[in-house]
């Protein structure tokens, strides 16, 4: 059986934990471009809880990848639409749908890009096929939140905002590099896009580092501490969380800048490795139309057989301070 492994992992609900309560569509669940009425009121579901939708890039397009709660490995994941809900208190959801399609079954999913809450009532503002790649881009992509200080070719740490195309950082495999682009962005701190810190000390970071919950950090193991069995590996920040000294930031606005290069690099942030921008389907919405980087399969491969899910750093202790021990090679 061909090894899938998760480029993404989303949190959905299945579309029939949000039904029309009051509307032309009363009692349907959550659907397409064309199954919904602008005007009518959905409502969650009080028992409905989320299930991860692992994807990854497939030989036919995008893919469930192993490990996924939702789907079998394999189907064909496609995205349909961009739903705009009023939330109470005249806030705005966006909702992004999903169709899984497989040889036993199709199923529905909703990605929402804030909170929900249970038997909360969301009335369908607007809905738009051609925004959904840019936003589930807004999620999948990597970047640096505004602050967050880069180490330069010349070992000068810069803050990231004051970086421009054309400087050049130093990489972990290959040196100096040039960045090919960078891309400002300002976002709703809520939900899959609420960033994580990482306090000082932790993972050996030299300040605080708040990092967007799928972007990767690379360790090396002085001692495989985790059972991995190779020293390198990828984590993402959201696989860390503890609660103490690596949490979740919830509301608000943030600023971040996605960082390009001619391939996938390891740089360093507040003293530590960590990925640059990858461009696969799910991230290049987030490039504009005149940066052509086609980064490579090798690059796609080799961050995939380098990461590590959470299953994989399993239930025994603190996984940041497991692998802060192991990145100094100590038992204590």
């Amino acid at each position: 059986m061909p090894r899938r492994p998760a480029q993404f992992s989303f949190p959905t609900y299945p579309a029939a934990d949000l039904t029309v309560h009051w509307g032309a569509n009363e009692g349907d669940p959550m659907g397409g471009i064309n199954d919904v009425v602008p005007g009518d009121s959905y409502r969650l579901r009080r028992e409905a809880v989320t299930r991860q939708l692992s994807i990854w890039d497939g030989p036919g397009g995008t893919e469930v990848a192993d490990g996924s709660q939702v789907g079998q490995p394999g189907d064909r994941v496609v995205l349909d639409v961009c739903h705009s809900m009023m939330a109470p208190g005249g806030t705005l959801v966006e909702l992004l749908i999903l169709t899984i399609s497989g040889d036993a079954e199709t199923t529905r999913v909703f990605l929402p890009l804030a909170p929900l809450a249970p038997r909360g009532e969301y009335e369908v503002v607007a809905s738009e096929t051609q925004s959904a790649p840019a936003r589930l881009a807004d999620i999948a992509s990597v970047s640096f939140i505004s602050g967050t200080r880069l180490t330069m070719a010349n070992g000068r740490q810069c803050r990231v905002e004051e970086l421009k195309a054309g400087d050049q950082l130093l990489t972990r495999d290959h040196g100096p590099k040039e960045i090919r682009w960078i891309g400002p962005q300002v976002q709703r701190a809520t939900g899959a896009l609420a960033p994580i810190r990482i306090s000082e000390g932790t993972l050996n970071v030299a300040n605080d580092l708040r990092l967007f919950p799928h972007h990767r950090l690379f360790i090396w193991q002085r001692r495989d501490e985790i059972g991995t069995g190779r020293s390198e590996v990828l984590v993402k920040a959201a696989h860390l969380v503890n609660g103490t000294t690596v949490q979740r930031e919830e509301g608000g606005h943030i600023e971040s800048y996605q960082i390009l290069f001619d391939a996938h690099e390891i740089i360093y942030a507040e003293g530590v490795a960590v990925e640059s921008l990858l461009v696969t389907p799910q991230t290049r919405a987030a490039l504009p139309p005149h940066i052509n980087v086609e980064q490579t399969d090798a690059d796609r491969m080799l961050s995939n057989d380098l990461e590590v899910d959470r299953s994989a750093l399993g239930d025994d202790g603190d996984p940041a301070e497991r692998l802060t021990r192991a990145s100094r090679g100590r038992e204590d």
